[in-house]
């Protein structure tokens, strides 16, 4: 198994997403990148943390390749976006992949490099060592399945699930 660390806005779309594909074993959604020890959902959206919402991907890479892993990240959100995503605005909602090891870090440059081919303008995706990585509460884990009818997840998660699903459809899961 092997694990991703990544931030693309709103981390319920991220969760979402990764959940649909084959060889993806979990999905923690949480907070990386800042500075206060298990910070909260609201100490986070005041932006007083330094923390991005996150999603913990653990997958088989025997079942799904780790490039298809972070072509999905670079597919699912717009890189181009500084501290936001759509109408989602905040540091909290920045692009960023955290690496564990030097070879994640050579994975996500290379993932990085095949997205400014495909992406016009500069990518804004920041490529950072991994800190501790702090689980968001309950509520907010698998959100989009507990969730479906929910405004959000119609308007934004939705449409960012069906566009993986649509790019990488031999790494879905069956309905």
């Amino acid at each position: 198994m092997e694990t991703f660390v990544l931030a693309g806005g709103c981390f319920w779309c991220l969760d979402a997403v990764y959940r649909t594909l084959k060889g993806v074993q979990d999905v923690v959604s949480g907070y990386t990148g800042g500075t206060k020890p298990n910070p909260t959902y609201e100490e986070v959206c005041a932006n007083t943390t330094g923390h991005a919402e996150a999603v913990q991907v653990t997958f088989d890479p025997s079942v799904i390749p780790a490039e298809i892993i972070l072509d999905a990240f670079f597919t699912l959100h717009d890189p181009r976006q500084l501290n936001r995503q759509g109408n989602d605005i905040g540091t909290q909602y920045r692009s960023a992949m955290y690496y564990a090891n030097e070879d994640q870090k050579k994975q996500f440059e290379a993932a990085f490099e095949r997205a400014s081919e495909h992406w016009d303008g500069g990518l804004v995706t920041t490529i950072e060592p991994l800190g501790d990585f702090y689980p968001a509460e309950e509520y907010h884990q698998n959100f989009f399945a507990k969730n479906p009818g929910q405004g959000y997840c119609l308007a934004v998660a939705l449409p960012k699930v069906n566009k993986v699903r649509k790019g990488f459809s031999q790494y879905v899961l069956a309905s």
